[in-house]
């Protein structure tokens, strides 16, 4: 038995109501092997639904036993939340809740807002100014005979800023597209 027609079985009842409401054509015409009658079922069987096996029996439309996968089970209750029966009904608010509901999230959405471009309008002038005091920098010419450009270039580097001998981790090693031939030395001392 395939995976869909096990669970065709499980939606058959959801299905035909889906159907029915768009469509004009009887229910036992559409799909496959769903148009002649039914078999009567033979009562219940002994054994209280479970085969020779211990496994439970399901009972096909077609009135043979057939033992049931647990794959399957676990599947088709996972898939049973889908079913539209046990999907809940949407949210209904009055239009008064609703007027209430969107305009305090608008004015959530509008505080955010200005709250961001305050926020980005204090970085921009603080990137603005550091813009211009570096482009003085390099403008300057340097102490003694130190070219143009000095300062800047003694401003741009990083040592001592990580610490005692410390270096950003730009400067460990260059930046290369293939990987170093010792992963990692142990022996190393700064």
């Amino acid at each position: 038995m395939s995976l869909f027609q096990s669970l065709r079985g499980l939606f058959r009842s959801s299905q035909q109501q889906c159907i029915r409401s768009i469509s004009t054509t009887p229910v036992p015409l559409k799909g496959a092997g769903g148009g002649g009658p039914k078999k009567p079922s033979s009562g219940n069987k002994p054994g209280g639904g479970f085969g020779a096996s211990g496994k439970s029996v399901r009972r096909s439309q077609r009135g043979n036993d057939q033992p049931r996968d647990p794959k399957m089970i676990n599947l088709m209750r996972h898939l049973a939340v889908l079913n539209p029966k046990r999907i809940p009904a949407p949210l209904r608010m009055a239009r008064n809740r609703y007027l209430r509901h969107w305009t305090i999230h608008r004015a959530w959405l509008l505080f955010r807002r200005k709250q961001r471009e305050e926020r980005e309008r204090v970085w921009m002038k603080q990137y603005q100014s550091m813009n211009r005091a570096c482009e003085e920098l390099r403008l300057t010419s340097g102490p003694d005979t130190r070219p143009e450009g000095y300062l800047f270039r003694v401003a741009m580097e990083k040592w001592g800023v990580y610490g005692l001998k410390g270096v950003p981790i730009e400067y460990a090693r260059p930046q290369v597209e293939t990987p170093p031939r010792v992963a990692w030395s142990h022996d190393w001392k700064p």
